[in-house]
């Protein structure tokens, strides 16, 4: 934590003054990935390069996963709007975080919306689907809604899941049922590295509605991970 809050310290600056004078910084990237350096990932990256105006569908264990996808891609996120201390806030704002109230059910054309505006941009969004984190045993429900971003942005948008493997350490990695300050400091706490493999799997074919899609993502993770599929969380509910 004291290296990470270094490296903060050095980055913070230059990252501002880079985003002053350009408009824009790759700085965020290269923070989350020097973080999940520090915090143990040892990231390994399989398949084709994500392009601009990509939306990346992925399943969820743990915080950790924002900073091995994030430094890993150089994507920003899809969040919830509650987020915390402030500090994490202007951390998520540095990297052009995209805010959601996931309990305002009647507003997800307008989540799917901010979210196609974030997709015009270059930098790739990606999508956590089970609006949750899993037990890195089995598969959550995939909310299909905001795949509908991609039909409002008036980009071309590819579709790719990515699946994160963290192997035999996935279940230790899980926030499942733990507070969410315990799985932080535990991980942070652990004495071995984690190796990850981030797989970017091959796009879903655009032709499909988005439950199709939700449904083909979730397929192909699944797949991937040699994951069997569950309907239930103690953290959240999924649509």
């Amino acid at each position: 934590m004291a290296a990470a809050l270094s490296l903060f310290a050095v980055v913070a600056p230059i990252h501002l003054v880079t985003k002053a004078l350009v408009g824009r910084s790759p700085w965020p990237t290269r923070f989350l990935a020097g973080v999940s350096w520090l915090f143990g990932a040892r990231v390994r990256v399989e398949g084709a390069e994500v392009r601009p105006h990509t939306l990346l569908v992925a399943n969820h264990l743990s915080w950790f996963d924002i900073v091995v996808l994030g430094g890993a891609t150089g994507c920003t996120f899809v969040a919830k709007d509650e987020l915390g201390h402030p500090f994490i806030h202007w951390l998520a704002d540095q990297n052009h975080t995209v805010y959601v109230k996931r309990t305002h059910r009647k507003g997800a054309k307008d989540q799917a919306l901010a979210t196609a505006v974030a997709l015009e941009r270059d930098q790739p969004v990606a999508l956590f689907a089970e609006s949750t984190t899993g037990p890195g045993t089995h598969l959550l429900p995939f909310r299909s809604a905001l795949l509908e971003a991609a039909n409002y942005a008036s980009r071309e948008v590819v579709i790719r899941p990515v699946a994160l493997d963290y192997g035999s350490a996935a279940t230790d990695v899980s926030w499942y049922d733990e507070p969410a300050m315990d799985n932080v400091w535990r991980l942070l706490g652990r004495r071995r590295t984690i190796p990850v493999t981030v797989h970017l799997l091959d796009p879903l074919d655009r032709s499909l509605d988005r439950k199709q899609l939700a449904h083909g993502a979730r397929e192909a993770i699944g797949r991937t991970l040699d994951l069997t599929f569950s309907d239930h969380s103690p953290i959240g509910e999924a649509e």
